[in-house]
């Protein structure tokens, strides 16, 4: 298993993770994990069956018993079927990320989650996007990237992608959301947002999403950024 290659990509909401993401390990022909749709898909499963979000045992219970799948239907990104129906969109409301933010912070959860995740190395490689991917997930990932902007970007960013989408937002809203998000996320005692001490900082703001995924891709030695022959 330590031989199959992880690039680790960390960072806080909104830092354009999923995106650059899913554009370098496609550019690699490895294989994605999303670890963020797996907290958010527990959170909505947990509201489907009307679970106490600030009870972290019976939160765990949810997660074990929870069926979330990924399915890629074409290009771009991937279907999230939560215990058989899709639940791609409702997976990227403010609401679910909040939610994912505060079940996060519960250990049994987090265990509860750990194998699943792991599982997800296989050959030929992964890129892994989340918030502990290069610190508690795989910390013998020998490839590390936290992925950051500034909260006005971010925010910035978030409101055009849901204004896209028909989403009424208010800015001024997120960007209190993403700054209070960020202090929890770096502030719970377990697993809190940080860089892994070998990780490579990748600050994006300002920064053609093109020229991000190329700094990161830099981190892997040349002969695993050479494309994949089909």
């Amino acid at each position: 298993m330590p031989r199959i290659p992880v690039l680790t990509i960390d960072g806080p909401s909104g830092s354009g993770k999923g995106t650059i993401s899913r554009a370098v390990a496609e550019r690699l022909g490895w294989h994605y994990l999303d670890s963020g749709a797996l907290y958010r898909a527990v959170g909505l499963a947990a509201a489907w069956e009307v679970v106490d979000l600030s009870d972290p045992e019976a939160v765990a219970q949810c997660a074990r018993r929870t069926d979330i799948r990924f399915e890629t239907q074409g290009s771009g990104e991937p279907h999230v079927i939560v215990n058989g129906k899709d639940a791609t969109r409702q997976l990227r409301t403010e609401t679910a990320g909040a939610a994912a933010s505060a079940i996060a912070a519960h250990p049994p959860v987090r265990a509860a989650l750990v194998d699943l995740q792991k599982a997800f190395r296989r050959a030929p490689g992964l890129v892994a996007d989340g918030r502990d991917m290069g610190t508690v997930i795989f910390p013998d990932a020998p490839y590390k990237v936290f992925l950051t902007a500034s909260a006005e970007e971010r925010a910035q960013r978030r409101y055009k992608q849901l204004k896209e989408k028909g989403v009424s937002v208010n800015l001024a809203g997120l960007l209190h959301e993403i700054a209070a998000r960020d202090e929890r996320d770096a502030g719970r005692a377990v697993a809190p947002l940080k860089p892994a001490d070998d990780a490579v900082i990748v600050d994006s703001t300002g920064t053609p999403i093109t020229e991000v995924i190329e700094r990161v891709l830099s981190v892997l030695p040349e002969k695993l950024r050479a494309p994949r022959q089909p």
